[in-house]
């Protein structure tokens, strides 16, 4: 229970807890105590917080710094008068998860008895019961035929209990129970939340941790962005997310709570599990971390709710006139918390009440079962239901709900509170009839040895009672919407003319593709619909024009005049804005690029996202968030703008990008592509688009671009499928009707280097060359394989890939990318030819282009000397002088 401001200030004779300063003047202290008593007695709470904030202002100004606790006592937020009347049948809730525990230990237990090697959580989930029933029976709105439900993000190691409670639904039969994590065969149940695996069930994919707290909080920030501007009614939406307390030490999940309250997202509501264990042992074993996190969650502007001890502590406190166990509270390290709470009651009052006078006698009428008995507040349905009805009312900011739990609850000795019960996936028979008694669980001991799913008849109580209050909250949860309505993109020579049949000015392919997006939103139909992000360096990116035409989203609007507020392109800030420019944050980024390409699927509303940042930054720096991303099946366009190793010349290694398209070809429904030319770039967001808005395929398009200026080469009608495919015919170089004497194979930003090479090959040792326009390594991979494996079965039907189309017979093959030679190498297996990649392996430099291409050996000369070298010995140890070029003593990757 939380004190009143006037019991706390009661006894001048007791110190703060944590307190490090003596009282060298009692009465003095008594006299400020005593004043600030009759002020909140007479004028409340609020005059008291004004006179303390006005102190605490005067001290500064007096040059000194307060050292004030940055975190209220170890205590709950939510005094017991203050508490709301429990709506629901609570005998009936504790029943019912009491079961739903049952199959959730026994599912995990059952596969790994009979498969020692599957593993599953128990712990977790035994320990966040009873924080998932109240959001299950009270809180979680599920879609509704005229509008659409809340948005919970699961603790992924409880995906167990979500599937046992499933099961108690029909949801989920006994057979799918009976298949956790055996999903190979179908029909199995994946071991975290995986909407690619399920996708008719799971929303989000939580199971890299820290990727659910951030994306999260940009999802609840995407619903307002949706409804600012009008393109959905997200007004009563709610989206929760249920993490660990170890799990908030990742990096990204507190990366964003500035944003979520300095956006004002009180439709976001955090409830963090602190059962105080990480895998191994305690999350902070000398300190606490509910005090950590609500120091953490209160200096980021979030509303914090602490649900810390259960209703069997109330009478504790009520008879506690000098708060002696908040200041024994204090005290005690979430080690030592572990310790006793993994111990009984008779080791509880040895171990922590009898250590003071005063605590001994407040427990002196307890037995040890009732010690034993003093629940933590995250399993009080009372507690928590008080915590998330204040949660769902706060406004004007995002809440945070940290309750204390035990990992394990329920499991006694085999893992209550004990540092090996996250690995804890097997029971003994024993501890499961214990775990059977503690619970009162309608099973004898044959069903627990069998360890047999449990659930009730269709018309028993407890099947009324669960279907009903899901009934009341519009349906079952989680469930998730596959499609959405589709859309029409406009024909493409309606936006991209300028790309297709390019004038003699040069462009680069970074100002193509922003020029592409930007006509698209002035359709009427789709402009509304696309989403452009970036993270900063819009200027960088040529998209200074946006700010101005369709301004950059703040719920707030814009509450200054712009310093460039005169000139085109000036600063526009706006709540209806369409651009989302997140500051320095690629996490943030592609959080809301994830929120809009998933859109279709959360909000039943197709958006179509164009992310674009240094494609350094991408795959490399924010690849788990990609790869769920892929998991959540979305759909948009990711843009590696000053893409390369060699064509932002001056910014050296860091910026350098030499791997993403290696990443990428590795995530499954990603599609990507290195365009040279702006046509190419055209046809491929043209085609990405129909795809993803008209075809509804669930796969994203990653696109490279460069900052090069250069002519742009048109693009005829019948090239555009190879385009798509990965490849097409650029042109020859040499004698005319001649049969090319080696094929050259050119992406992005080193094709014109390809070029370039031809004419050398050509003009000075008279060869013949071939040049070909790679636009996809991966993609042309990808066809292979799945040729390749069809001819391995036995395919029936005679099929060619369209490298063997392109590139047969045996004249050599020499790729080159902006890339590491690996990608290149992506298809040498699939070409008869001697096949040689060049590529950009090693670390990046700062300098020109031409110097960074001869550094990495992909520049002309190199890429001419390569070809040589599969032609003739002779004239290639020509070239090696004509060129000059020097063998250095270590190649570019080992530099």
């Amino acid at each position: 229970m939380k004190a009143e401001p006037a019991e706390l200030l009661n006894s001048a004779a007791a110190p703060l807890p944590n307190s490090t300063t003596a009282d060298i003047d009692h009465q003095e202290t008594t006299e400020w105590l005593d004043a600030l008593e009759g002020v909140a007695r007479v004028a409340g709470v609020d005059r008291v917080t004004f006179l303390l904030q006005r102190l605490a202002e005067h001290a500064s100004h007096l040059g000194m710094s307060p050292a004030a606790h940055p975190y209220s006592l170890y205590q709950n937020t939510i005094a017991l008068e203050d508490q709301p009347a429990y709506p629901g049948d609570l005998a009936m809730e504790e029943r019912i998860t009491s079961i739903i525990r049952w199959n959730a230990l026994a599912m995990v237990a059952k596969a790994n008895k009979a498969y020692g090697e599957l593993g599953g959580h128990i712990a977790s989930y035994a320990s966040a019961a009873e924080i998932f029933e109240v959001g299950f029976n009270h809180f979680f709105h599920a879609d509704s035929e005229s509008a659409r439900g809340d948005l919970v993000y699961f603790q992924p190691h409880s995906a167990p209990g979500v599937y046992a409670r499933a099961f108690l639904e029909g949801r989920l039969d006994e057979e799918q129970l009976n298949r956790y994590r055996q999903e190979v065969d179908g029909g199995g149940l994946c071991s975290y939340p995986h909407p690619w695996l399920m996708p008719e069930f799971w929303q989000f994919p939580t199971g890299s941790m820290g990727i659910g707290p951030i994306s999260s909080i940009y999802q609840a920030r995407f619903l307002r962005y949706l409804e600012h501007r009008g393109i959905a009614d997200t007004s009563k939406r709610r989206v929760w997310g249920v993490f660990g307390d170890g799990e908030m030490d990742e990096p990204e999940s507190i990366a964003a709570l500035s944003l979520a309250a300095r956006e004002k997202l009180d439709n976001l509501t955090f409830v963090i599990n602190c059962n105080l264990q990480r895998l191994d042992g305690p999350v902070r074993g000398n300190g606490q971390i509910i005090q950590e996190l609500e120091s953490t969650f209160t200096g980021a502007g979030w509303n914090v709710i602490k649900v810390v001890w259960g209703s069997d502590w109330d009478a504790l406190f009520a008879r506690d006139q000098n708060h002696v166990l908040l200041r024994r509270f204090a005290e005690t390290v979430d080690g030592q918390y572990q310790t006793l709470g993994a111990n009984d009651g008779a080791y509880n009052r040895a171990h922590f009440f009898d250590l003071d006078p005063e605590l001994q006698a407040l427990v002196s009428h307890m037995s040890p079962a009732e010690i034993d008995g003093l629940r933590r507040g995250g399993h009080d349905f009372r507690k928590l239901y008080a915590a998330f009805d204040a949660a769902s009312k706060h406004r004007g900011q995002p809440t945070v709900i940290l309750a204390k739990t035990k990992k394990g609850f329920g499991m006694g000795h085999a893992g209550e509170s004990r540092n090996t019960s996250h690995q804890q996936k097997k029971l003994d028979v024993d501890a499961l009839k214990a775990f059977r008694d503690r619970f009162a669980l309608p099973l004898d001991d044959e069903a627990i040895a069998e360890m047999r799913l449990y659930r009730p008849a269709d018309d028993s109580p407890e099947q009324r009672y669960l279907h009903a209050r899901r009934a009341a909250l519009n349906g079952y949860m989680p469930k998730r919407t596959t499609r959405a309505p589709s859309m029409t993109v406009p024909p493409l020579a309606s936006y991209a003319k300028f790309a297709l049949e390019p004038d003699a000015r040069e462009i680069s392919t970074t100002t193509a593709i922003v020029r592409l997006f930007t006509n698209l939103l002035k359709d009427k139909e789709l402009g509304p619909r696309i989403v452009p992000i970036v993270a900063d360096e819009a200027r960088t990116f040529g998209m200074a024009n946006l700010f101005r035409q369709v301004g950059i989203y703040s719920p707030l609007g814009q509450l200054y005049e712009p310093e460039d507020a005169g000139s085109m392109l000036y600063y526009k800030e706006s709540k209806d804005g369409q651009l989302l420019e997140e500051g320095i944050t690629e996490a943030g980024a592609i959080s809301s690029w994830v929120a809009a390409a998933t859109s279709y699927s959360v909000n039943g509303v197709a958006m179509l996202p164009f992310y674009i940042y240094y494609s350094m930054f991408g795959f490399q720096r924010v690849g788990d968030l990609i790869w769920a991303a892929a998991d959540q099946r979305a759909r948009g366009f990711l843009i590696g703008a000053t893409a390369g190793r060699t064509t932002l010349s001056g910014e050296g290694l860091q910026h350098q990008d030499g791997t993403s398209h290696l990443i990428a070809s590795t995530v499954p429904n990603c599609r990507a592509y290195d365009p040279a030319f702006s046509s190419e770039v055209a046809v491929i967001v043209d085609h990405g688009s129909r795809r993803m808005l008209e075809d509804q395929h669930d796969e994203f398009y990653y696109l490279t671009v460069t900052n090069e200026n250069y002519a742009q080469a048109p693009l005829d009608d019948d090239a555009h499928a190879d385009v798509i495919k990965g490849m097409r015919r650029f042109g020859m170089r040499g004698r005319e009707g001649a049969t090319p004497a080696v094929r050259l194979l050119g992406s992005g930003a080193i094709l014109r280097e390809v070029i370039a090479a031809a004419d050398l090959l050509a003009a000075d040792w008279d060869i013949t060359s071939e040049i070909w326009s790679v636009t996809s390594f991966s993609e042309l991979a990808r066809d292979a394989r799945g040729i390749e494996r069809d001819a391995m079965f036995g395919a029936s039907k005679a099929a060619q890939s369209h490298v063997a189309r392109c590139l047969p017979g045996d004249a050599p093959v020499v790729a080159a990318s902006d890339y590491v030679r690996a990608y290149p190498q992506l298809i040498a297996s699939y070409v008869d030819a001697p096949y040689i990649a060049l590529g950009t392996d090693g670390f990046g430099r700062s300098d020109t282009r031409p110097a960074l291409r001869r550094f990495f050996e992909v520049d002309r000369y190199h890429i001419a000397l390569a070809a040589l070298s599969t032609l003739d010995r002779a004239k290639h140890a020509q070239a090696l002088q004509r060129y000059d070029i020097e063998i250095g003593p270590d190649a570019p990757w080992n530099r």
